[in-house]
């Protein structure tokens, strides 16, 4: 085959809404999923996309050139796991019909995101974008904001900070205390943004859909990382309440905010330690019952167990010679806690490296 006419939807609106499955091969049957599509929402995008890719499909036959039409859809959850699922569909398609060039057909800037993926594999010799016209109604401010927000991309970042701000607001008017309201909204606002700002969505994305596979799969990972997480919620409890004591009798004022950090610590850290070991575990579990088991996989075991160490350690430590009276029977026992704390951490720590010696001389 000579030419491959490709076209993208990233967000897979053919099949989550029109229930067609990608690839599409051949001028029929884009016909009959923008037909499908156009059914399920007239006002998609990919429709015109589509019609698109046939239009150049039909020039390129007329002149006389081999040439075949195909769609890639990716997934809802726009990112790396709708671009990895184009990439495999894409590798399949090259490998079954080996085309020598590509004409890449989109609707805009999200599709053409994935230019350099497409042109990774195959040379591209042309990229058309269908511009859709429209009359001068639709063009009008109330068009574009209603039809901005009815996408759910836009309208989670839009209405869920302003929603849970509102929602934080009545029940601290509820609890009478509508001080800590501004509390409340700052924090989630500001979880929200560091959320948005780090673009965790897409390792949330990753990890539910890792949890979803080790279900699946009947792997020890499933149940040892809900453990993990569930450990990891007693762990900030426990040090929020502990915190949340001695902020209440004395106040930031009184201890000092790295006093108040060191109780979080010291009352979590071995929770926290205990979370990261669960997880770490079902991982072993999973490659010994697979065959790929290697020492060098316990090494990280070992480097969260000399931090769990040095962390309790130097909380123990400091909260000796703070001024909380709970700790100051800790005494003269504190420093050698911190002595031992380090030890056993420096020896922790030479496991975890030998181990990973080892495992990298057995490859």
């Amino acid at each position: 085959m000579q030419t491959l006419v490709i076209c993208i939807d990233r967000d897979n609106d053919l099949g989550d809404k029109a229930g067609v499955q990608t690839p599409i091969i051949g001028r029929e049957a884009h016909v009959d999923a923008a037909v499908r599509l156009a059914s399920a929402d007239p006002e998609d995008s990919d429709i015109n996309t589509l019609f698109g890719g046939i239009r150049v499909y039909d020039e390129l036959k007329e002149k006389g050139t081999e040439v075949e039409l195909v769609s890639f859809a990716g997934d809802r959850n726009v990112g790396v796991i709708s671009d990895q699922r184009i990439s495999r569909q894409l590798d399949d398609i090259l490998s079954r019909y080996g085309p020598k060039e590509a004409i890449f057909v989109s609707d805009g800037a999200e599709d053409e995101t994935l230019l350099p993926i497409v042109q990774s594999r195959i040379k591209i010799d042309s990229v058309k974008r269908i511009v859709v016209k429209q009359s001068a109604n639709l063009e009008s401010t109330y068009y574009i904001l209603k039809h901005a927000f009815n996408d759910p991309k836009i309208s989670q970042t839009f209405f869920v900070p302003l929603g849970l701000a509102a929602l934080i607001y009545a029940i601290f008017l509820l609890a009478r205390y509508p001080e800590g309201a501004i509390i409340g909204i700052s924090a989630a606002i500001g979880i929200y943004m560091l959320y948005r700002g780090f673009n965790l969505d897409e390792s949330f994305v990753i990890a539910k859909e890792k949890m979803k596979q080790a279900f699946y799969a009947g792997q020890m990972t499933f149940v040892t990382y809900m453990a993990a997480g569930l450990l990891t919620i007693i762990a900030t409890i426990m040090g929020a309440i502990e915190l949340w004591g001695y902020y209440t009798t004395g106040g930031g004022w009184y201890y000092g905010l790295i006093t108040l950090v060191t109780v979080f610590i010291n009352k979590s850290v071995w929770w926290y330690v205990s979370a990261f070991l669960f997880a770490i575990a079902g991982k072993i579990i999973d490659l010994k019952m697979e065959k790929h088991f290697c020492w060098r996989k316990l090494s990280p075991a070992l480097f969260v167990i000399a931090t769990g160490f040095l962390l309790w350690g130097s909380s123990e430590y400091i909260l000796s010679i703070s001024s909380l009276p709970s700790e100051s029977t800790a005494g003269s026992f504190s420093l050698q806690y911190f002595i031992y704390s380090v030890v056993f951490s420096i020896i922790s720590a030479l496991a975890g490296v030998k181990l990973s010696i080892t495992g990298n001389r057995e490859k």
